[in-house]
């Protein structure tokens, strides 16, 4: 049994259903509910659900002892506020969380701790082709998330080191699919949401102003969930950090290509343009230790979101 930090959220959801698939059951921690979402009531084993903060470490031991766990995904995180005392007290809970999924892990010898980083590590660097986990990253970086996963992946290394638990940092790249939400960084999600809804293309949200040839490694939700399962559950990983990722680079045009046959009505107009363009990240280490490959390109996921919205979901 794997207890899931965020595990009724985006990401985590796809995560315990690849778990199901594979007979494993799951330990869903939430903030604000002790009930197993709706969503995630038809799998085809169990899961349960308990209500605690990853920060509060009395609750965490006592879900230990609850469940017969065998592994911990920790996949929750909190915001950083602008406020500089609430940044602080942000900052502590976030330290505080990640130590008490170790702690809780050395002390019941659970066999190993899957810890979500970001593709966001890999920002500001000059390289020609994939990026590989061994490349060296910058110390700094201009984003609180990708910032905080530095800081995280340094701590998972320290924390290996001193209590022997098996931590794994899992290098996610840009994820979109069902339950998905806006994000600031790219526009496949507004694309989706503006064919499947029939409505104005909305990129409020973003940061910047997409282009067409705005590029980089995206990951269908389905497939980063059953990544992550199989970096959970395989047996032998030979290394700390994992890309999980497609290995290739999507741009808003092959977005926009693939959504067109199915809402030929909409308007799904970006600027021309090169756009800017990320590196793909390798999955050759992933590939390898797992025997993982992407089951989604772009036109198929595109066709099981849009119909996944059309089927009567928000998001």
């Amino acid at each position: 049994m794997i207890l899931i930090t965020g595990g009724s959220g985006f990401i985590g959801s796809h995560v315990v259903r690849a778990l199901a698939d594979r007979g494993v059951a799951s330990v869903l921690l939430q903030r604000r509910s002790a009930d197993v979402p709706q969503h995630l009531t038809d799998l085809p084993v169990a899961a349960a659900a308990e209500q605690a903060d990853v920060a509060d470490l009395d609750a965490l031991r006592a879900i230990a002892r609850r469940h017969p766990l065998t592994g911990i995904v920790h996949l929750a995180g909190y915001p950083a506020p602008g406020d500089p005392v609430d940044g602080v007290t942000s900052t502590e809970r976030l330290t505080h969380g990640l130590a008490n999924v170790v702690r809780v892990a050395a002390e019941h010898d659970l066999r190993r701790v899957t810890v979500a980083s970001t593709i966001g590590v890999y920002g500001g660097l000059r390289h020609e082709g994939p990026l590989t986990e061994d490349l060296p990253v910058r110390l700094s970086a201009p984003h609180p998330i990708p910032r905080w996963k530095k800081i995280t992946e340094l701590l998972t290394e320290q924390f290996a080191e001193a209590t022997g638990v098996e931590l794994v940092n899992l290098r996610i790249s840009g994820t979109w699919g069902p339950r998905g939400h806006d994000d600031p960084f790219f526009a496949a999600p507004a694309l989706v949401h503006a064919a499947a809804r029939r409505r104005p293309l909305d990129l409020s949200a973003l940061a910047a102003p997409p282009h067409l040839g705005d590029g980089l490694d995206l990951c269908y939700v389905k497939d980063t969930g059953r990544a992550i399962a199989l970096l959970q559950l395989t047996d032998g990983l030979r290394h700390r950090t994992y890309n999980v990722a497609s290995g290739r680079v999507t741009t808003n045009a092959e977005i926009v290509d693939a959504l067109r046959p199915l809402a030929p009505d909409a308007d799904l107009t970006l600027p021309a343009g090169d756009g800017h363009a990320m590196n793909p990240l390798s999955i050759d280490r992933l590939r390898a230790d797992t025997g993982f490959a992407p089951e989604y390109d772009t036109a198929r996921a595109a066709a099981d979101y849009v119909a996944w919205l059309r089927a009567g979901h928000e998001r």
